[in-house]
Parts: C-alpha cells; structure tokens; sequence
C-alpha cells in the first residue's frame, strides 16, 4: 500500500532567511514589463519571496534584483511596496 506524501515545500525569504510554506510568504515575479507582486503565487516568471513588506524595503534593490535576475527601477520597487502594504491590510 503506497502512503500519501505530506511533504509541503518551503520557501525562504530572500531578505532574513524565515523559511515558511508557499502561502505563507508573499511572492514578487519579474514579468515582460518589470516586477510586481504575485497576489495569487501562480503568475508565470522568476520568483523571489518574502516574509513581509519591511523585508521587502530591506532587499528591493541590491538582493531582489539578484534574486530575479533583472534590474529594479525605484518606481517598480515602489510599485510592488505600494502592493504590498494593500495585501496586508486586507488581511
């Protein structure tokens, strides 16, 4: 009898290194247009997570852009801050 897997992948935040499962990080992508935040985690592209918009100010220019392999402007950086802090007073 095979055993059903409760594996559930982590995720770590790029900015203070807090591993935590897909849905409890808030995912930013790198799109044709630039970046953005991922409200759903299913957008397509290259993906960095973090733990909450102030470890988003810590990394969003210098790891961030490491992390997704382009460079950020200030005004998507802001774009995606903005973004941020609207998702978490939603919830």
């Amino acid at each position: 009898m095979a055993q059903e897997s409760t594996h559930t992948h982590q995720r770590t935040c790029i900015a203070c290194g807090q591993k935590a499962s897909k849905a409890g990080l808030l995912r930013i992508v790198r799109t044709g247009e630039g970046i953005a935040f991922d409200a759903t985690g299913k957008a397509a592209g290259r993906g960095a997570y973090v733990c909450s918009p102030a470890c988003f100010e810590k990394v969003r220019t210098g790891r961030l852009a490491h992390a997704l392999k382009t460079s950020v402007s200030e005004d998507q950086a802001q774009a995606v801050a903005d973004a941020l802090q609207a998702q978490m007073e939603t919830v």
